[in-house]
């Protein structure tokens, strides 16, 4: 409960600190200049981990066909 809480006051706080001048914080154009010198290197890691979990998943896909194969041959 302490964290649906918590999630909103910092919805809330970031919508009041994007809103325009009067209303709030105005840091609008500072989000959309954080955002768009973040947005390559979100996109170079979210890209690494999308190959690394690739290959984790190539991995256990052979591992478990070795393992059937193990058993068959185990069987016979």
């Amino acid at each position: 409960m302490v964290t649906i809480i918590f999630g909103i006051l910092c919805i809330a706080f970031t919508v009041f600190a994007c809103l325009p001048t009067g209303l709030g914080l105005s840091w609008g154009e500072e989000v959309v200049f954080f955002l768009k010198g973040a947005m390559p290197v979100l996109a170079a890691v979210v890209g690494l981990l999308a190959i690394l979990i690739g290959i984790a998943d190539i991995r256990d896909r052979h591992e478990a066909k070795r393992e059937e194969m193990e058993a068959i041959t185990n069987e016979k």
